[in-house]
């Protein structure tokens, strides 16, 4: 296993079994980059922290089955299905916070994290949105035709 490798399970596992947004914060370098499907564009370690808090305050138990896992040079990719229950505040990318839906999510999604000198400069992450926010019971109900 090499480094991007290690880095990439070191995140998952801080953002899933033993979520601790310190040793996310460790993971990224000052001035990574990350592009979410629902925040767009994240500059620099705060934010991303930020972003990630946001989600582990969401969906406090959430868990990531891997379906696959690759390495390739100083960039890992996992594609996977991250669950959980949202038992916490939902916090929207307009600032409003919605309260906690009670409802189960189960979201396939793709991370792709690239690595330099044990941090993750560049990070993408990709999972359907209108998906995450069906199963969150947060869109209006399918009108007929």
């Amino acid at each position: 296993m090499g480094e991007a490798r290690a880095v990439m399970d070191r995140l998952t596992d801080a953002i899933t079994t033993h979520a601790d947004l310190k040793v996310i914060g460790e993971l990224y370098a000052e001035d990574a980059v990350a592009l979410t499907p629902d925040e767009g564009e994240l500059h620099g370690r705060d934010n991303i922290v930020e972003y990630w808090r946001t989600m582990t305050d969401a969906v406090p138990d959430g868990s990531f089955q891997a379906l696959h896992s690759y390495e390739v040079g100083d960039t890992a990719i996992d594609e996977g299905v991250f669950s959980g229950r949202n038992t916490g505040p939902l916090e929207l990318p307009n600032g409003e916070t919605l309260p906690p839906t009670q409802k189960e999510i189960r979201i396939r999604g793709v991370d792709i994290a690239t690595v330099r000198e044990g941090r993750i400069v560049d990070y993408r992450l990709y999972f359907d949105e209108m998906d995450f926010l069906g199963q969150l019971g947060l869109l209006p109900p399918d009108e007929p035709f």
